[in-house]
């Protein structure tokens, strides 16, 4: 199927978390399950916005005194006094400004400065009222969501958590360590895949090492507690890939069965009866790379509650040539003149993508295109 049309149905296809309670220690990362509203007035009094002096009317004042941090009873000025403040502290009542402390004058209890009314005074309910809805649900909980809730008051948050993702990685002739040899292969694709899962804002479990086992496969498929599962190394159709033929048994639905893009091609999506989805990677690492990168971070993103990522339009000055028929997937760097492709593309080739800022999308033509879509190659989806 095209491209464009397996990250949609991979999207369509996952369901989002369970949205739960968590406090703010634990909710960064998470994505909210319900908007945030504002349970009271912030603030809740008037405040200083300023070091200085709370004054009443017009100056000079008489200083009557200091106002202690987290002071609960601010008192009241008469017109012509003022009061040392500091920011953040309550205003006391009949207050009209606040006369910052480097433009005071003091001289003994005297007070001199510029006095604007109102001005250096945060309001009370300035930021918001009680009841304001102030980020709707599907917002990446951040450090300054966390610090919002905090100063609204909230504990806790409800959000939808990161979903697991595990990862089975195939094949008899994968080394793990020291370089490749003869009829070895060092395995590029376990080392990728931890990093790739958790940038997509999910939670990877320890990459799982198998043997071309019809019957090691299918074990694993079985025993994993985890959302989704990445099967690497089996997803063609070799004598040695297993994928198909295991997910036939165990009565999956396939969803994605080959997407016309190069390279990637040989990727897969299918949800097991018990509702668990399995992606397959092909066994070549950039192929494997632009398979998690369609529809791994298509999946994670609706199990996290977000919107499937919007891709962005560039220029691609010299021309890339296109497929045919399959949309390409070109490592390419960004230049202010546009996306430039660097080579080294190769479906069992790194060297590109590890160099690139990103790749480009090509869609299939007769000829070259001199625009595409950028896909990046960090899935920092929060």
């Amino acid at each position: 199927m095209a491209w464009d049309l397996a990250r949609v149905l991979a999207h369509a296809a996952a369901r989002p978390g369970k949205a739960v309670s968590r406090g703010l220690a634990e909710a960064d990362g998470c994505v909210l399950g319900t908007p945030l509203v504002s349970p009271g007035a912030v603030p809740p009094v008037d405040r200083a916005a300023m070091d200085g002096y709370a004054v009443r009317g017009d100056g000079p004042w008489q200083v009557i005194g200091h106002l202690r941090a987290g002071a609960a009873d601010p008192g009241t000025l008469a017109d012509g006094q003022a009061t040392g403040i500091v920011t953040g502290a309550a205003i006391p009542a009949g207050a009209t400004s606040v006369v910052r402390s480097e433009d005071a004058i003091v001289t003994g209890d005297r007070l001199e400065g510029p006095a604007e009314d109102g001005r250096h005074i945060r309001r009370a309910g300035e930021e918001c009222q009680p009841g304001d809805q102030l980020l709707p649900a599907g917002v990446i909980v951040d450090p300054a969501v966390l610090g919002l809730a905090a100063t609204v008051g909230l504990n806790r948050l409800t959000v939808i958590p990161p979903p697991t993702v595990a990862a089975l990685v195939t094949g008899d002739e994968l080394v793990h360590r020291g370089p490749s040899g003869p009829g070895r292969v060092r395995d590029a694709i376990g080392p990728m895949l931890p990093g790739l899962i958790t940038r997509a804002g999910a939670r990877a479990t320890p990459v799982q090492h198998l043997s071309d086992s019809r019957d090691d496969l299918i074990q694993a498929l079985r025993e994993s507690e985890a959302e989704l599962i990445l099967v690497s190394g089996s997803s063609a159709a070799g004598p040695a890939d297993h994928l198909r033929p295991t997910l036939n048994s165990l009565g999956a639905e396939f969803i994605v069965d080959g997407v016309a893009c190069r390279p990637g091609h040989p990727q897969a999506l299918a949800q097991l009866t018990d509702g668990r989805l399995v992606l397959g990677l092909p066994g070549n690492p950039f192929a494997a790379l632009v398979a998690f990168l369609t529809i791994g971070v298509a999946t994670i993103s609706r199990m996290r509650g977000l919107r499937l990522p919007e891709l962005t339009h560039i220029a691609v000055p010299g021309g890339v040539p296109c497929h045919p028929t399959s949309t390409r997937l070109v490592p390419v760097r960004l230049t202010s003149h546009g996306a430039v492709p660097i080579g080294h593309g190769g479906s069992a080739m790194l060297r590109g993508p590890a160099a690139a800022d990103a790749l480009a999308v090509v869609a299939p033509g007769p000829a070259e295109a001199i625009a595409a879509r950028l896909l990046p190659l960090n899935p920092d989806i929060g």
